[in-house]
């Protein structure tokens, strides 16, 4: 873990994230838990661990900035990426991890139990059927769907004024040119990682 906690460190200073030694090991532990339940339960084709620290944990903290208010809701979390990152990181705000895959979120309430995570919850639940309490000022999503289809399945979760952050790979140039909604297209840039990756950030919309 000692390469793992270098390429981190790098990582988060080439990026001007600020950083404590305990949110390093408490990042490091979700990656030890990773590690450990990915040989039975696949939670993620990425099996290196050098590969998860660019790929999971840096990409996930690349959006940090771009955060809005203090609820939050990562749709269709997986094994807890973006969302458990970014609650490491953004102590302030509560998120809301959802995922329609059973094993998927038993994964995701041990990271909470053993990183002692009091600002995240996980539903095991389909996001449309998810009705919230309260609305979120952030939804957030990582290879999750098309963006028409992310902001339909969506809508009912925003608060008004929040903000819609789908993370994706290339530049989804053909989905975006009929949106009705105002749209900007952030590059992102993670430390080691040649691959194109990239925000939309969708703001304002009709929630209904």
């Amino acid at each position: 873990m000692m390469r793992c906690r270098k390429l981190l460190e790098d990582g988060l200073q080439a990026m001007n994230v600020d950083y404590s030694a305990s949110q390093v090991d408490a990042l490091l532990d979700f990656l030890a838990l990773l590690i450990k339940w990915n040989r039975a339960y696949n939670l993620t084709a990425i099996r290196d661990p050098e590969d998860m620290v660019r790929l999971h944990l840096l990409d996930s903290l690349t959006v940090l900035p771009y955060l809005k208010g203090n609820a939050v809701a990562d749709v269709g979390t997986g094994a807890g990426l973006p969302g458990i990152p970014l609650a490491i990181f953004a102590p302030q705000c509560a998120f809301m991890l959802l995922d329609s895959n059973a094993k998927k979120t038993r994964f995701i309430q041990q990271v909470i139990l053993e990183l002692k995570l009091p600002n995240v919850i996980v539903k095991h639940v389909r996001v449309e059927q998810f009705s919230p309490t309260e609305k979120f000022s952030t939804v957030i999503m990582r290879a999750f769907a098309d963006t028409p289809k992310i902001i339909a399945l969506t809508r009912h979760l925003l608060a008004k004024g929040g903000v819609l952050l789908a993370m994706k790979g290339h530049a989804p140039e053909q989905e975006l040119q009929h949106l009705a909604q105002s749209w900007r297209l952030i590059p992102l840039k993670v430390p080691g990682v040649e691959a194109e990756r990239c925000l939309v950030c969708i703001e304002g919309q009709n929630n209904g």
